[in-house]
């Protein structure tokens, strides 16, 4: 008996990853629950373990870029398995294997995430009726954190149930697949040697782009046959799809060497170089943006303001920043000190700490801080631990180690989630002055910006302090005035007074 190993949905808005490392090889005799290869996605790394025991047959290559419930191996089960058996004939028993579809494959709609219970089906990508390959994008799906892609599980005839824009609970069936004809597990497995196996198709041309770059070309208008790829074999990866531009949308620059008509002067005429160019947005965009109103929506928001004379701070840092890089061997930033006033003052006003969960109000004994990092492919907030209960150094180095995973693409889902406070630093850009959004459903969030220098007045001498304008964002619906202002207050008195932080005082 033959298993297929397909690729698992892996997270929110993840639609394709990458197929990163293989642990055995082609022809290995596997165990169960043996782990036998290493997905990438563009947030993550996640291991697959074999579901059952047998010989594991590759039908992908290290490298290869695969959707979401595309074919990665194929898994033989034997239960009088000989390990020394010869693998040409274990190849030619797999070849001869065929199976009956079903006559119809439901489609229903998965767990897409936690507390999430029903759906939106945002459009058909096929039409009813319409012949499907197997792994076609054929709809996607919205829920109120992120966008995703269902993929046709066989080929066959699509049968639409549901409408697009019904909201539809998970588990439910939206459609259905007819099939009309048995189909054959592989007829071209390739036997040139143990190590090196062809992708098992059934005689499907192999699609020049990838999904998640075919679905962008086509919302820009381009033909993928215009783009060369960057990726394996030519193939057109997302970012190459993500950089491309239509003919259209291109200001050609005349050649030197050409002779170019002297345009007639006419009055009110449209300059021929002012060019428009309109690009669909994405799905993810469009949750985003509804995500980002209905918190506008859905919370009393306010945003109260406060200045801090980071003098005491630069003045630590510049005494003590090469013992403590020697000592601990991380740098002494300014985070270190923003995450420690803030998990003191939340502990001082527990109320912007807490969440609105239906009628009730839940208050955290606990700083679980979020903090933005800025990575090539978009900004992430990983979420620091206990961070009440860390020192400086542990928190820089938390905050290293966090950094890096985001940068080489490894966070896992568990690493951005949660979080009960979330602090963001637009000063890194170059921001003055902001009123950052609240991170639902936590009730407040900590704005930080650029340092400047600015005349202040101290015991009536005016003089230059270098200056950060910090901004809260809170909910007024659990959060009063007096809490949201004296909690910004004592955030300043702390990183004024940094010997505060050190006593506790």
């Amino acid at each position: 008996m033959s298993l297929k190993v397909i690729v698992p949905s892996v997270g929110e808005s993840i639609n394709e990853v990458i197929l990163a490392k293989c642990h055995k090889k082609n022809g290995d005799f596997v165990q169960q629950n043996e782990l036998i290869c290493e997905l990438e996605s563009d947030k993550a790394t996640f291991e697959l373990n074999a579901e059952k025991s047998g010989v594991i047959h590759w039908l992908a290559k290290e490298g290869d870029t695969l959707p979401i419930g595309a074919d990665i191996c194929v898994i033989e089960e034997k239960q009088d398995f000989n390990q020394e058996k010869n693998i040409s004939t274990i190849n030619n028993e797999i070849k001869n294997v065929t199976f009956e579809e079903q006559k119809f494959v439901e489609i229903t709609i998965p767990t897409v995430g936690e507390s999430i219970t029903e759906v939106t089906l945002a459009n058909w990508l096929k039409k009813d009726g319409e012949y499907v390959q197997t792994n076609d994008v054929i709809c996607e799906i919205e829920s109120d954190k992120a966008t995703f892609e269902l993929t046709a599980q066989a080929s066959g005839k699509l049968i639409c149930i549901a409408k697009a824009g019904e909201t539809v609970p998970i588990g439910n069936v939206i459609g259905k697949i007819e099939i009309s004809e048995k189909q054959s597990l592989d007829k071209n497995l390739s036997s040139e040697s143990d190590d090196k196996f062809k992708t098992i198709t059934s005689n499907k041309k192999v699609e020049h782009a990838s999904p998640a770059a075919a679905k962008i070309l086509a919302e820009k208008g381009i033909d993928p046959s215009q783009i060369e790829g960057t990726g394996k074999d030519g193939r057109i990866t997302k970012q190459d799809a993500l950089k491309a531009q239509s003919a259209d949308s291109k200001v050609s620059k005349p050649s030197s060497f050409t002779l170019q008509e002297e345009p007639k002067e006419t009055f009110g005429a449209t300059n021929p170089n002012r060019t428009q160019r309109r690009e669909k947005m994405s799905s993810l965009r469009k949750t985003i943006s509804k995500r980002l109103v209905a918190v506008k929506n859905e919370t009393a928001m306010l945003t109260t303001f406060n200045e801090v004379n980071m003098k005491p701070i630069l003045d630590i840092r510049t005494k003590y920043k090469d013992a403590f890089k020697e000592k601990y061997g991380v740098g002494l930033g300014f985070m270190s000190f923003f995450t420690k006033a803030c998990c003191q003052a939340l502990m001082e006003f527990p109320a912007v700490n807490a969440y609105i969960d239906g009628e009730e109000i839940v208050y955290n004994d606990f700083c679980d801080i979020s903090i933005a990092v800025s990575t090539p492919k978009g900004l992430v907030v990983p979420v620091i631990r206990n961070a009440e209960k860390m020192s400086f150094h542990q928190i820089e180095s938390e905050i290293v180690r966090l950094a890096t995973k985001a940068r080489e693409n490894k966070l896992s889902i568990d690493e951005m989630q949660g979080g009960t406070f979330t602090i963001t630093n637009g000063g890194v850009f170059g921001s003055m002055l902001s009123t950052p959004i609240i991170n639902a459903p936590q009730s407040a969030i900590l704005g930080m910006h650029n340092i400047v220098e600015r005349p202040v007045v101290e015991n009536g001498q005016i003089v230059i302090r270098p200056i950060m304008y910090v901004a809260l964002s809170y909910d007024h619906r659990i959060i009063d005035g007096r809490e949201s202002v004296g909690f910004l207050v004592r955030v300043k008195q702390l990183l004024e007074d940094p010997a505060r932080l050190m006593l506790g005082v």
